[in-house]
Formats: structure tokens, sequence, C-alpha cells
């Protein structure tokens, strides 16, 4: 038993070694033994600093008697510290806990990684351990002697514990925080704009205003497949190093999954095309990683699913506050990957000679992910529906025009749906206020009339005359 243990604990360290930079960071910030780790050690240096302050130096000889301690006083001191700086510990491992099983029951599951992975988590965790193994080490080395006097080791060892009491006030403010639901679906969001930026900034020498004629790329027939050797999701891919490689074999790369697909063993990754010579396909298979589950480091959609996630979970808790709020980070996280949408797949080297080709979705595709789910689980709640026009008809007067078509097309398809359902008179009218403002942004009058008499079948006759007589019924 003991054998298998430690194999399972070297694998473990291992996989480490065998990720990318980037992969590895993302896995350690999601972790919760790799912050407190450094505390640790940092704990044990400052007790070996605090050692040699008292018994190297004997530094309480050169300070006022009234702040030193005898051995055995001190002692007694050190004893009580320890335990209430591990009950102290206790507490904060208890109000964790409390806190994981409110987001995965209340939320969704996906948000335990963002509040383990939370800068301030993560060091108020290392505080109490490293607070810990300080008071405890220092208590090892204390004798029993009444004519010693000790000074370093009992102002610090105080002042560690009234910093674990500090930073336990701290976290209970920290964690009622990070639950309210503006701040969850604000962290979710940010995290997933954060990885957007993080691709755009690596790609954006390799994006060129350059016209790429389809009929100059090289014929389908003649590419070469480069196959998954497991089964995942293909988490991290590593275009820096592909743009590289295909440089020095003088060939072009095309993605034929996206970043944060579901691959099964045997599933085409590549084609590539050699202009000359042959092309070694493992090292582009080592700019490529595969693991057992989504992850947020190159996955817009990834971001766009936990958001999507939070909003159908507080559907079912009759939550409408955290629906609306989730629905307005969706919108804001739309807009930003809105824009990164219309840049080109295609990917030069430094001679401006096109090297990879990506596997891109169009704007569409993230508004269905974004806002299809909701819409389908809402069960045609008209406050969420009218919620996701309105926010609809504001993207429309913030983005592009070209995405105006698809803006139209869903908010259509959303009416549409409303079907052998009866509205209220004031439902009615409030979204047929965003839907005609949303024609009048994409230029979709006609479309709006028809939708509009579509809409008006489902008031009592007295409550549609009152609906056709408003502005956003004329």
């Amino acid at each position: 038993m003991k054998e298998v243990t430690n194999v399972n604990f070297f694998y473990y360290i291992n996989k480490y070694f065998k990720m990318s930079r980037r992969q590895r960071k993302s896995e350690l910030k999601a972790t919760l033994w790799f912050m407190p780790l450094w505390y640790i050690i940092g704990a044990v240096g400052l007790s070996a600093f605090t050692f040699y302050l008292d018994y190297g130096i004997d530094i309480g000889m050169y300070l006022p008697p009234a702040i030193g301690f005898s051995g055995q006083t001190l002692q007694v001191l050190l004893s009580a510290l320890v335990g209430g700086v591990l009950t102290l510990s206790a507490f904060t491992i208890n109000s964790l806990l409390v806190a994981l099983t409110t987001f995965s029951g209340q939320f969704s599951s996906k948000m335990l990684v963002n509040f383990v992975s939370d800068r301030a988590t993560q060091h108020v965790l290392g505080i109490f351990n490293g607070s810990f193994i300080y008071v405890l080490l220092n208590f090892l080395y204390v004798t029993h002697e009444e004519e010693e006097y000790i000074v370093a080791t009992p102002v610090l060892s105080i002042l560690t514990a009234i910093t674990a009491a500090v930073t336990f006030i701290y976290f209970i403010n920290h964690t009622t925080t990070w639950m309210q639901v503006h701040n969850i679906s604000f962290n979710m969001k940010s995290k997933s704009k954060s990885v957007q930026d993080s691709l755009e900034r690596e790609l954006k020498n390799h994006r060129l205003d350059i016209e790429v004629d389809q009929d100059s790329l090289p014929p389908e027939e003649e590419g070469k497949h480069l196959t998954a050797e497991e089964t995942g999701y293909l988490q991290v891919a590593d275009f820096q190093k592909l743009i590289k490689l295909a440089q020095r074999d003088d060939a072009l790369i095309r993605f034929d999954v996206r970043i944060g697909q579901f691959i099964v063993e045997g599933t085409p990754l590549l084609t590539y095309w050699e202009y000359e010579g042959r092309v070694n396909p493992e090292p582009y298979r080592k700019a490529l990683e595969t693991g057992v589950k989504q992850t947020e480091i190159q996955d817009l959609e990834y971001g766009l699913n936990k958001l999507a996630e939070v909003a159908i979970k507080a559907l079912g808790n009759n939550d409408p506050l955290t629906v609306t709020n989730t629905i307005h980070q969706i919108t804001d996280l739309l807009k930003s990957i809105g824009k990164s949408a219309g840049f080109s797949p295609y990917l030069f080297d430094k001679n401006q000679n096109l090297r990879v080709i990506m596997n891109k979705k169009d704007f569409r595709y993230y508004l269905h992910k974004g806002f299809a789910s909701i819409r389908e689980y809402a069960n045609q709640n008209s406050n969420v529906m009218t919620e996701l026009l309105t926010m609809v008809a504001l993207l429309s007067k913030t983005m592009d025009k070209g995405v105006h078509e698809d803006l139209w097309e869903f908010a259509r398809q959303t009416i549409l749906g409303f079907d052998n359902y009866s509205l209220y008179e004031n439902d009615c009218l409030y979204i047929i206020e965003q839907l005609a403002d949303l024609s009048k942004q994409t230029g979709h009058r006609e479309d709006y009339l028809f939708l509009l008499e579509y809409m008006l079948e489902r008031v009592s006759s007295k409550s549609a005359a009152k609906v056709s007589a408003s502005p956003g019924g004329t």
C-alpha cells in the first residue's frame, strides 16, 4: 500500500515537469498546497533566524529586561500560542469548506477553482500554515532554565499570533465579499477576459493585414494529418513554437480542432503541407497539450459556459438577481470576444509567410453559447427573455455592423420560441420595446413588424390595442 502511495505521489509531481510553463503556472495556481508551501519554507527560515538572535548573538543583552521571558515561562506562552493558532487554522479550514460547499451547491462546481486559485485565499492559508509551523518550531528549542533570558522568540511569536488573528478576520470578510453575486460573476468574467487578452498579445505580431486568397492555399488532398495519441480535451497550443517549426520546415499548418474541444484517440488535430523537405510530426505534437479536463488557459468558450452555468443554477434556485447579473457579465464578455472574433485566423512568420491557420468560430457561435442555454432553461420566463433582448439590443449599439445580423437572428429566434405561451400585457410591451430598439439598430424593420404581429397574438385583444399604441408597437 505504501509503495502504491509513493508511486502516485511521484506521478503527481512528475506531471508538472511535463507541462508547458503556462499550463504549469495555471495548474499550480489552482492548487491549495503551492502557496502555503512557500510560507512554510519562510517560517522555517524565520525560526532559524529567531534562534540565531536569541542563542547566537543573545540579543536580549542589548534590550530592556521587561520584554524578555525565562525559558519555563516562554514554554507556557508558546504552548498557548500553538493551540491558539491551530484553533484559528481549524476555523479557517472549516469556513473554507463551507464556502466551497455553498459555491458548488448554489452556483457552479466550476467556481471552486476560481475561489481556490484566488490569491487572497491562498495567502490566507499560507499565513496560517506558516504561523503554526513557526510557533511550533520555536516551542521545540526553548529550554526550562529559569535563568535563561529570551527576547526575540516571545516577541516574534506574539506578533505572529496577532497576524494570524487579524488574517482570520480578513478571511471571513474576504469570503463573504467574494460570495456576493456581483463579485462572483465579475471575477469569472475578468478571468475569461484576461485569457483573451493574453492570447491576443501572444498572436499580435503574427497577425498581419494581408489578404489570403483561398485559391492560393494548397489542395486538401495533398495535406497530411497529425492525429491525437490520447483521449481528452485540447487544452493548450504553443502557437509561437508551431510558427517557428513551420518556418524551419517550410510548411503550412491548419488546425482541425479548436482549443477546448473534446477529442478521442486518432482524431486529426492538424493538417500540414510540406513545401520542401519532410516534416517530423513529433515536435508539432509536443506543442499541443491534451488533458482530462477543460481549462481557461486559451479556451474562451469555457469561460462563457461557466457563466451560463451560474445563471442556469440560479434559475433553478429562483434567484433572479443572480441571473440578471450573470447575463450582464456575459454581455460584457461577448463584446470583448466580438472584437477578437473578427481577427484573421491566419498567422504569419517574421518573413510574412503564412504558417498557421487557426480553427476559429464566428461571433454567432459565442453568442449562442453565452445566451442560448439560459434561454432554454428559462422556460419562457418573460423577465429573463426581456433581459436577454435588452442586452442583445445593447450589444447592437456598441458593436460593429458585422455582427448585427447575428444579434437580430438570435432575437428573432427568441421571439418565435414563445410558442403556445400567453404573455401579460406589460411583459409583451417591454419585450416589444427592446425588439423595436434592436430592429432600429440592425435595420430589420420589416422583420420587426412580422414579429410584432406574432407577439400581439399572445395577448388579449384589449391588451393588444394598448401594446399597438405604444411607441415600440407602432
